[in-house]
């Protein structure tokens, strides 16, 4: 399994993203390979695809594929929709399991 990281430096919230997808990687169980970006340039943020920070895709699918797919590629933080409907800085440590789960299950994990 491979994991994409990408992060812009003006986010505060990587850090805390980072910690998030370590702690469901040890609640799932798998091995995974973490492969951090950072993103520094609008023509980087473009060719990425990269709808702001944090950016976690497994397997090169984005955590949150709706929300990836109706932003605009830029440098800027990233906004998760929670399943409380609340907006924030950061997934849901649930939503990072799910995407590792569903990994794990096509037999692209570890």
């Amino acid at each position: 399994m491979r994991i994409d990281f990408l992060w812009y430096e003006d986010c505060p919230s990587h850090p805390q993203a980072r910690v998030l997808l370590r702690e469901a990687l040890q609640a799932v169980g798998v091995k995974a390979q973490i492969v951090e970006q950072k993103v520094e340039t609008q023509a980087q943020a473009e060719a990425l695809r990269f709808p702001g920070s944090p950016t976690i895709r497994i397997n090169g699918e984005d955590i949150d594929p709706v929300g990836a797919a109706v932003a605009r590629s830029a440098l800027t933080c990233r906004t998760y929709g929670w399943a409380d409907g609340r907006l924030q800085p950061l997934p849901e440590k649930r939503r990072i399991i799910a995407a590792l789960r569903r990994a794990s299950e096509s037999g692209h994990g570890s």
